[in-house]
């Protein structure tokens, strides 16, 4: 997937708390390799999942995307990557890539669900380049982003 034309890698920058309407949502801040920046909006429970995947930290019991990668390790199934490809009502979609020995498989699946699980399995995070390219905030806007501390 990573040379396919129109087609981004993507790095988590971190999760970090961002000025809404109202108040504050934790947004995961992805960044391509030409320093193109955007944010998801996502959930707290996720939040608290890439953050400890960033900060290489282990909870006391299994969440839900460590359950999922341990119960593909032991199908050995392997997540090749994870494609953000749309945007819809302001929703973006993305699919988990998984390759069971020949078989690939594709499955839809929450942006936020797929970097976690990505993160954890060091697979590739990609996006639509015309995507990221529409999406992107200045790095300026950023500078009242605080760094999500969870714990």
């Amino acid at each position: 997937m990573g040379n396919e034309e129109g087609v981004r890698e993507v790095f988590v920058k971190g999760i970090f708390l961002v000025n809404m309407l109202g108040g504050t949502s934790p947004a995961v801040l992805l960044e391509d390799t030409d320093g193109l920046v955007m944010p998801i909006h996502i959930g707290q429970a996720e939040a608290v999942s890439i953050d400890t995947v960033i900060r290489s930290e282990t909870l006391p019991r299994p969440i839900t995307h460590d359950l999922l990668v341990s119960i593909l390790e032991r199908m050995e199934v392997e997540v090749a990557s994870v494609f953000i490809d749309d945007k819809i009502d302001n929703v973006y979609y993305a699919r988990l890539v998984l390759n069971d020995g020949e078989k690939r498989m594709e499955f839809d699946a929450r942006p936020s669900d797929c970097i976690a699980i990505a993160l954890r399995k060091k697979a590739p995070i990609m996006i639509s380049e015309e995507l990221i390219i529409s999406d992107s905030v200045s790095k300026d806007l950023l500078k009242g982003a605080r760094s999500l501390s969870l714990y």
